[in-house]
């Protein structure tokens, strides 16, 4: 009785916070500004290309025209690579804050990227000819091995887990896995190879990987939305989601395989692009609230435009030639990063 009591105090509290109306608006204004950014980055480039030419590519397609074949071959699967990619750090980044209570959580500053990395150029500098399909799996490991140190040296620390164990933990095992990537890269030779991969972009994604990775990104996308009425129980803390009777155990788990999936496949496709997934959940739950099943759709939605106008960006900055991705997210994502920990300091103790 008490158990039900609790629930129905928790889903009334959520109701309050949330704001069901302004998730729809995010999800229906969000959608068609991807439609339209997708076609304006598959427009702007080396050499731009009008509107109507995108159109007749994409639902009429000669491959006689060498601008039909620029759209087709290379923009278009950029394009769709800036939205699977956006939507994966982001999601990533929701459920790590609020599987953990951390507004600081994201695939970056926890190590995941940096464990991706170093696995890549392990991968690089050992098993050259190692297909893509094997280099997302390392990746996987990777990401794997850098959250279990990241967790683990934080437990075992007095007081166990808790927010700024976390961070400082990320950026301790962060630190030592990108000394590794580049002490491999200098002693190997493959600094010209990693380097654009450090930055972060997606200028060389093909079709063949988005047909390997779009399965298991989309796979893990429909798990966090099914996962997030749980997470949304666990981010009011471990105390209360046990105490409603929640398997607090199966839902980390869960989660922390779904953030590797989508965190993993993203590096692996394009590089440890940070702080994607630390601003773009503040933003959903600015717009719409607490609750995760509005959190983790808007997020995702968000994720996705904000990862195509970045990329649009990376091209008008400076062309002919591209500005890395990861640069502009750093301008941005850093001195958010400042704001939040000060906002939120009295929290980290």
């Amino acid at each position: 009785m008490m158990v039900r009591r609790g629930k129905m105090e928790i889903e009334k509290h959520i109701k309050r916070s949330s704001r069901s109306w302004a998730a729809i608006l995010v999800l229906v204004v969000g959608l068609s500004a991807i439609l339209f950014s997708i076609a304006l980055s598959i427009s702007v480039g080396a050499a731009d290309i009008r509107l109507t030419t995108v159109w007749d590519a994409v639902f009429h397609y000669d491959s006689r025209q060498t601008a039909h074949a620029i759209i087709r071959d290379l923009r278009l699967p950029r394009s769709l690579a800036d939205v699977l990619v956006g939507a994966s750090f982001a999601v990533a980044g929701a459920i790590m804050q609020g599987m953990t209570r951390n507004p600081l959580a994201d695939a970056g500053l926890l190590g995941l990227n940096a464990g991706s990395t170093l696995m890549v150029a392990i991968c690089f500098a050992f098993f050259p000819g190692l297909s893509y399909q094997s280099l997302i799996i390392w990746s996987f490991f990777g990401a794997a091995a850098a959250a279990g140190m990241v967790y683990g040296v934080s437990a075992l620390s007095r007081g166990g887990v808790t927010p700024i164990r976390l961070v400082l933990a990320g950026a301790a095992v962060s630190a030592l896995f990108t000394s590794l990537s580049e002490g491999i890269a200098i002693h190997f030779q493959l600094s010209q190879e990693l380097a654009f991969w450090y930055a972060g972009g997606v200028a060389g994604v093909k079709w063949s990987q988005l047909k390997l990775l779009a399965p298991w990104i989309v796979a893990a996308l429909v798990a966090a939305l099914l996962l997030s009425r749980s997470i949304t129980i666990l981010s009011f803390g471990e105390e209360v989601a046990t105490g409603l009777g929640q398997k607090t155990k199966i839902v980390k788990l869960m989660g922390a395989m779904i953030v590797l999936v989508l965190a993993g496949g993203a590096v692996s496709a394009v590089g440890p692009i940070g702080f994607v997934g630390l601003v773009v959940p503040h933003l959903a739950r600015f717009f719409v609230g607490v609750d995760y099943r509005l959190v983790i759709p808007c997020s995702a939605v968000l994720g996705s435009l904000l990862m195509l106008w970045a990329d649009i960006g990376a091209r008008m900055i400076h062309p002919p030639y591209e500005t890395p991705i990861g640069v502009l997210f750093a301008l941005i994502g850093v001195p958010f990063f400042l704001y939040v920990s000060r906002k939120r300091k009295g929290e980290f103790a």
